[in-house]
């Protein structure tokens, strides 16, 4: 990646307008081709292009051509840091008049600035909170303009807001019906064992009605089990529909398998398309992702309307310039996170240029989202530009700050696509995680497992108490294997779980290298009386060792989950070619990311009505990714995750 970046369009706006004249500038002491660019109002790559030496730096006194006439260029807002002391009102200069607007719904700092006349760097100049906050409701704010103004608002009162030290105060959770540490701990943001630690009584058994302390704040308090009033359950009729299996019934219908057959017993001869049964009234089965057809939505692009895509990703450009200390090369050898944004913006580039290879009819604008795990400049770049007729924003990176974008994209019903967290988040009607979370990745493994009618035991390193708790909590049917005092299962327990009319699904949850031995070898060995595929919820990195043979991976089949696949088609190697054209390196895994994300994402805005109408009825698959996207809660969430196991003729594939 140290090549591409010196190549980097750091004004970051994808155009591909010509220059019809040009001018001379000569180089003086100390410009670079950044300050050189921003002088003129023009981008780096313009001058790059009518001065391709520029490109490995430009030397004292060189004569450089620069063009006079850009493309449209949308420049990112440079973040001022403002030491506020004292805060005073802003007096206005000359003929200003100055005047106090009180923000409303869906205005921007763009629109107000156009209203009055005026321009967005005094409106975010004269008030320093909106570029570091972005605009509220109900908010005053002072605008200078040089229109009349009949009736000029009366200043607010300023009012001064002071930060009290919080102090944690008692806090508990009454448990309700069919609750489970696992989510009362996700829901009030503990750990289990932070919640067992608070609540010692409840490590052997949680009982509806107790009060759990949330906090060491919290007073211990005596609990009185409550008798629970036997509630009635009100049933409606469904009607099964194809591919639909007893255990998506189940998930469906928010009940057990043993209560779905309580009360549907014919349901254990088998599951039929067009079967009429008894379902709980709140049952919501319009929540579960549906089967939909994958297909090349490459072929089904209609190119008669123009779309506008922005990019907002954090290049942290100005703090580039000014690292006094670092040259970039440097900054590329420690900075990890840079590397994986240029690797991921690298991978875009190629889409964008595919897309032009299609003819599609595609404006880009790239902006700088400066972001950091805790802070960004997402609200001042969204409310110091014009978003109204973008179709879609790739970024940023953060769960927060992408959920940040969705919440001042939403009046817009602007998709937001979430292209590397995979944190399940806030859901928002025009928010798209692109990246599969881990409790879904998961959920694809057990819902294969159980849809192949296996029979699922696992074998668990004693010190992973939250894996042991997550399957028995979630799925009790899975039969758990004992550990010996050696730390390993044993090949008489293991095969006193199995069944032989049946495929045998064993889950190896550990990353010890002699347990995995041992766990493989006993498998091995039963293989020959019973039918046995070894599972891992995740990539096991212990399995690659090389005390683990590979030969016996591939008898017992390892399956696992993941989010990414090797692709070796003749597309794949299309993309790599073009990439190290580009980039004289090979694609890593953000920047082929960075390709997929941005190539569906454009595709799907050139399909009939639109990319959400696309992602509600049609999933698809890129270099090393499947979209497969869900509607649950109100937020879309990708369910395209490859189940790969390791064939026989040692080659990974993907299980159907």
């Amino acid at each position: 990646m140290k090549h591409f970046f010196l190549g980097l369009s750091t004004a970051l706006l994808v155009s591909v307008s010509a220059f019809s004249q040009t001018k001379e500038h000569k180089v003086a002491k100390g410009e670079t081709t950044y300050s050189i660019a921003k002088k003129y109002n023009v981008a780096p790559e313009d001058i790059y292009r009518l001065n391709p030496n520029a490109k490995n730096g430009v030397n004292e006194n060189a004569v450089l051509l620069i063009p006079t006439k850009a493309g449209q260029a949308a420049k990112t807002p440079v973040k001022e840091i403002t030491k506020l002391v004292v805060k005073e009102t802003p007096k206005p200069t000359g003929k200003e008049t100055r005047v106090y607007h009180v923000v409303e719904a869906k205005e921007t700092v763009f629109s107000i600035a156009q209203k009055y006349d005026t321009t967005v760097e005094s409106i975010t100049k004269n008030n320093p909170d909106v570029e570091k906050e972005g605009l509220k409701i109900g908010q005053t704010i002072v605008v200078f303009t040089t229109k009349k103004i009949e009736k000029p608002e009366k200043a607010k009162t300023a009012s001064v807001s002071v930060k009290t030290a919080t102090v944690a105060v008692a806090k508990y959770h009454t448990v309700e019906p069919k609750e489970t540490k696992f989510g009362i701990a996700k829901k009030n943001g503990l750990s289990v064992e932070e919640l067992e630690s608070l609540n010692p009584e409840i490590k052997e058994n949680l009982e509806i009605g107790q009060k759990l302390r949330l906090n060491k704040n919290t007073p211990v308090v005596a609990n009185t089990p409550v008798v629970q009033p036997k509630q009635t359950v009100q049933y409606k009729d469904y009607t099964v529909q194809p591919k639909e299996t007893l255990y998506s019934l189940t998930r469906g219908a928010g009940i057990s398998q043993e209560q779905m057959l309580a009360v549907n017993p014919e349901l254990a001869n088998g599951v039929k398309t067009g079967m009429v049964i008894k379902v709980p009234s709140d049952a919501k089965f319009n929540q579960i992702a549906p089967n939909k057809q994958q297909i090349d939505i490459s072929k089904t692009i209609n190119k008669q309307e123009s779309k506008e895509l922005v990019l907002l990703l954090p290049f942290h450009i100005e703090k580039i310039e000014a690292d006094s200390v670092n040259s970039v090369r440097e900054r590329l050898k420690k900075d990890k996170f840079l590397n994986m944004t240029l690797d991921f913006y690298a991978g875009a580039l190629v889409a964008i240029d595919s897309a032009k290879t299609l003819g599609l009819p595609l404006t880009v604008k790239i902006f700088d989202s400066e972001e950091t795990k805790n802070s960004s400049a997402i609200a001042s770049v969204i409310n110091a530009n014009d978003f109204s007729k973008t179709d879609a924003v790739i970024g940023p990176f953060f769960q927060n700050h992408v959920e940040t974008a969705a919440s001042l994209l939403e009046k817009y019903n602007t998709p937001v696509i979430s292209p590397l967290s995979n944190e399940r988040g806030k859901p928002y009607s025009n928010l798209f995680q692109a990246m599969p979370n881990a409790l879904d990745v998961k959920r694809k493994m057990f819902d294969f497992m159980m849809e192949k009618n296996g029979n699922i035991i696992a074998v668990i390193d004693p010190k992973k108490g939250s894996a042991k708790q997550y399957i028995t909590e979630n799925y009790p049917s899975v039969k758990i294997a004992e550990i010996n005092d050696k730390g390993v299962p044993t090949l008489e327990n293991i095969k006193s779980l199995m069944v032989k009319d049946g495929i045998n699904y064993v889950i190896l949850e550990s990353e010890k290298t002699g347990m995995v031995l041992s766990t493989c070898n006993i498998l091995v060995s039963a293989t020959s009386e019973y039918q046995v595929q070894l599972v891992t919820l995740e990539k096991n990195e212990t399995l690659d060792f090389e005390e683990i043979p590979l030969s016996k991976l591939t008898r017992l089949k390892l399956l696992y989950p993941s989010v990414s696949r090797d692709n070796e088609t003749p597309q794949a190697a299309i993309f790599a070619k073009v990439f190290k054209k580009k980039n004289n390196i090979f694609p890593n895994r953000f920047a082929t990311r960075g390709f997929d994300v941005t190539f569906d994402v454009i595709l799907r805005l050139f399909q009939d009505g639109g990319y959400k109408e696309s992602v509600n009825e049609k999933a698809s698959e890129q270099i090393e990714s499947k979209f497969n996207y869900a509607n649950i809660d109100g937020g879309y969430y990708n369910k395209g995750v490859y189940l790969l196991y390791y064939d026989e003729d040692l080659t990974l594939k993907e299980a159907k």
